[in-house]
């Protein structure tokens, strides 16, 4: 737990593995021995077809619930499943109370047909700051690790998310149509012109990991659920990128951003997206 006279930075200094440990439990118990083997009864539908949850989904949740708050009494867990279930719960990420923000299974719909494009998504914020995250691909057995001005790392090599190759058509990952307004459609439209080769994104925290590694050169994401993109802001952001929003201001973990936003390999890269997208 952090002491009264602990930062939150020396917190992380003494636990940073014990919630790698945790979150690595948490896919072995309850997540990877229903990968492939989920039954029916299983599986249920949240807001519609494309929005799924699982046991997997809930079971992990409540297990990182349990172990990231013994290791930080006093904290917060905001999960993507609880907030379902109690909206008014999200509200703790605006406090100054540390949160942790979990996404059990990031890219359920991959995990639900047997893909291994899934992971399970972990930051630690508070007062509106990210301070750390971990982005585990049980199926792929890889985890990613950020804390706030100490980089970013990879089954603990340190990312670096360099630069687009000049020539080449921007890579970006864009929001499923299913989640986007109107508005945000038109301008997303925006990164269907030359140079640039957008495709539909899969799970938002292996995209970002995309990024931060160099693979994928920008994300364009139309929603701004703080499980979906905490854990892989920090990532891209201690790997040398950046990320944006309409008003050019960076994407505020706390809410009330103007969408759609980017993060990018690099600071020019996220300003040529949203340049992009406020052309329509």
């Amino acid at each position: 737990m952090i002491e009264d006279t602990e930062t939150i930075d020396e917190f992380l200094a003494r636990h940073a593995t014990d919630v790698e440990e945790a979150v690595r439990k948490a896919a072995a118990a309850e997540i990877m021995p229903r990968f492939r083997r989920l039954a029916a009864h299983e599986v249920d539908q949240k807001s519609g077809p494309h929005d799924l949850v699982t046991d997997a989904d809930r079971k992990a949740e409540l297990y990182l619930t349990e172990a990231l708050g013994a290791l930080l009494p006093g904290s917060v867990v905001v999960g993507e499943e609880a907030v379902h279930a109690n909206p008014a719960s999200y509200e703790a990420i605006q406090g100054d109370t540390p949160v942790w923000i979990v996404d059990p299974v990031d890219g359920t719909r991959q995990f639900v047909h047997g893909n291994p494009g899934f992971c399970t998504l972990v930051a630690l914020a508070q007062g509106g700051v990210l301070h750390a995250s971990w982005t585990y691909a049980a199926a792929r057995d890889q985890l990613a690790t950020a804390v706030r001005g100490r980089g970013a790392f990879l089954d603990g090599e340190r990312l670096h998310a360099g630069v687009p190759d000049p020539g080449r058509d921007l890579r970006i990952a864009t929001s499923h149509p299913d989640y986007t307004t109107e508005e945000q459609k038109r301008a997303l439209l925006g990164l269907w012109t030359e140079g640039v080769a957008p495709r539909a994104c899969g799970s938002a925290g292996l995209e970002y990991l995309a990024v931060a590694r160099g693979e994928l050169d920008a994300t364009a994401f139309s929603w701004e659920a703080a499980w979906d993109h905490a854990a892989g802001l920090l990532l891209v952001e201690e790997a040398g990128g950046a990320h944006l929003t309409l008003t050019g201001e960076p994407f505020r973990v706390t809410g009330h951003n103007t969408l759609p936003f980017t993060a990018a390999r690099d600071a020019a890269t996220a300003r040529r997206v949203v340049g992009l997208l406020e052309a329509q």
